[in-house]
């Protein structure tokens, strides 16, 4: 999320799609070398199965502190 490539990432576009949030950006432009994408099974009550999804990194970072909260003022980071 302090990435600078984030409101137009590929990757995070997909995501934000898997988490069912707003984008950032509707149409990103970006697409980002070798993303990682870190896949998680969650056990939740009541014999649930939950999925979280986060983009862990990948080659074309580049850092921007606080890019997320600048696109998002207001709004609490995403866990």
């Amino acid at each position: 999320m302090d990435c600078h490539w984030v409101d137009r990432c590929q990757a995070y576009h997909a995501v934000e799609r898997q988490h069912g949030v707003d984008h950032l950006s509707a149409t990103p432009d970006f697409q980002p070398i070798e993303p990682r994408i870190h896949v998680q099974v969650i056990d939740l009550p009541q014999a649930q199965v939950g999925v979280e999804w986060d983009v862990r990194g990948c080659l074309s970072f580049k850092a921007e502190p606080g890019r997320w909260l600048r696109l998002r003022p207001g709004q609490l980071l995403p866990r």
